[in-house]
């Protein structure tokens, strides 16, 4: 099995470096390490050249302003029978593409999902590290065993290239790739396998507006692609649970949370309370599992950013079902160095 790995980059020239490194770091090397440099107008370019003929370099000299399209561009070099998928702002663990070809040993399987740790940087990571954990170790893992899974991570997928060139063209309708092609491999009928294995590393958002942007578009996404595919999404009993596990609590949920405050501010009170105390027991098993002591803390946050994440995805569904106002605007958030 040849295993490729492809990597859209635009103004990464604080992280591709660690990326590409992380792709050759494997215990399993890549059989081709695939960047397609989008337009970028800083040190990228340098960056890359310093690997040699170690890796393949696809220039795109104008930005195309969408993550999708750069890969779309990179695909048609794509030479592997296996493809992953990981981001400019991302590092693989060590035995990623071990992990991957053990997945594909199943010859039913077209798609893998691996899974998403945060980076530390200060509060918010800690916040977004704590969101992984539970998504990743309860969420996906039921999701799993449903025989849904609702999403492949955009930068911890893999895909069989005969497949994805046949079955998934990329569409550019919605600002969230992953989930539509997550979709489209559904409305098909392949399975996607799942591995814990299968570890990246990536930046979130440092600060509280570019956490909101980020937020904007991963919920505006995904009213986008659950409007898209709605049809297939009712076509079969598993798939219509989760989403109305997703969806339809998530919307009353929300709006308890906003309309329980003006009944009753003490039970409000209470129940932020109680919030903290059983997202305490989540944090340390997170904590022991990150080794991570800045996850302790994030129970006493995390009321403010359920009530942050409930008021955006409420925003976006207004805004994407109710109004119509398709927003297709990629959001790059600022970089550190890692």
């Amino acid at each position: 099995m040849k295993i490729s790995v492809i990597i859209p980059c635009h103004n990464e020239e604080k992280s591709i470096r660690a990326c590409v490194e992380s792709c050759l770091c494997q215990t399993r090397p890549f059989d081709q390490i695939l960047v397609v440099n989008d337009g970028s107008t800083d040190r990228s370019g340098d960056i890359l050249k310093e690997f040699g003929d170690r890796i393949e370099v696809l220039t795109i000299p104008q930005a195309t302003g969408n993550k999708s399209r750069a890969q779309e561009k990179g695909l048609e070099l794509i030479n592997g029978d296996v493809f992953v998928a990981t981001d400019g702002d991302t590092k693989l663990n060590t035995g990623f593409a071990s992990a991957i070809e053990k997945a594909f040993q199943d010859e039913h399987v077209v798609a893998v999902s691996g899974i998403v740790k945060s980076l530390p940087y200060n509060w918010l990571t800690a916040v977004r590290a704590f969101e992984y954990i539970v998504a990743h170790y309860f969420h996906k893992l039921a999701q799993s065993y449903l025989d849904y899974i609702f999403v492949i991570s955009g930068a911890a997928g893999a895909f069989r290239t005969k497949v994805f060139r046949e079955y998934l063209p990329f569409e550019h309708d919605t600002l969230t790739e992953d989930l539509d092609i997550t979709y489209k491999l559904h409305t098909f009928g392949f399975k996607i396998a799942y591995t814990l294995d299968a570890i990246s590393y990536t930046q979130d958002p440092i600060s509280l507006s570019q956490y909101k942007n980020q937020m904007r578009r991963w919920y505006g996404g995904g009213w986008q692609s659950l409007k898209k595919h709605f049809r297939v999404i009712i076509s079969r009993p598993n798939r219509a649970l989760e989403m109305s596990l997703i969806y339809i609590e998530g919307i009353l949920f929300s709006l308890f949370l906003f309309v329980l405050p003006l009944l009753n501010l003490r039970l409000a009170l209470l129940f932020m309370g109680a919030n903290i105390i059983f997202n305490l027991f989540f944090a340390i098993a997170a904590s022991i599992q990150e080794r991570r002591l800045d996850i302790l803390y994030v129970p006493f946050i995390y009321p403010f950013m359920i009530i942050v994440n409930a008021y955006i995805f409420l925003e976006q569904g207004v805004k994407e079902i109710i109004l119509g106002k398709k927003n297709l605007v990629w959001f790059h958030p600022e970089r550190i160095n890692i």
